[in-house]
């Protein structure tokens, strides 16, 4: 799931990415924002999910997806939209335009 938070006085958005599924121990978000390095997603006992933010700069389209179990990707269910990759697959589109 992906909620966004918009500055009137910064040219960025602050994105929370948050993943839930029962089987999932550990999870990271990848994506071209930071050269697909993997970021660790905290998990909030409160949610059940994993959660972690960013702030993009605002008018962006970004590519992302989650790491699951350092073995799974897996996309976000609530992507802005979803766009093929190089590997026959898709990824999952945030999209910073106010």
């Amino acid at each position: 799931m992906l909620t966004k938070k918009f500055f009137k006085t910064k040219d960025e958005a602050e994105v929370t990415f948050e993943f839930n599924r029962s089987d999932v121990t550990t999870a990271a978000l990848v994506g071209d924002f930071n050269d697909w390095q993997a970021i660790e997603m905290k998990f909030n006992k409160k949610s059940k999910s994993f959660k972690t933010k960013l702030r993009l700069p605002k008018g962006g389209i970004f590519h992302f997806r989650y790491l699951l179990n350092n073995t799974e990707w897996e996309n976000d269910y609530q992507a802005d939209q979803y766009l093929a990759n190089e590997f026959g697959t898709e990824n999952s589109v945030v999209d910073t335009t106010v």
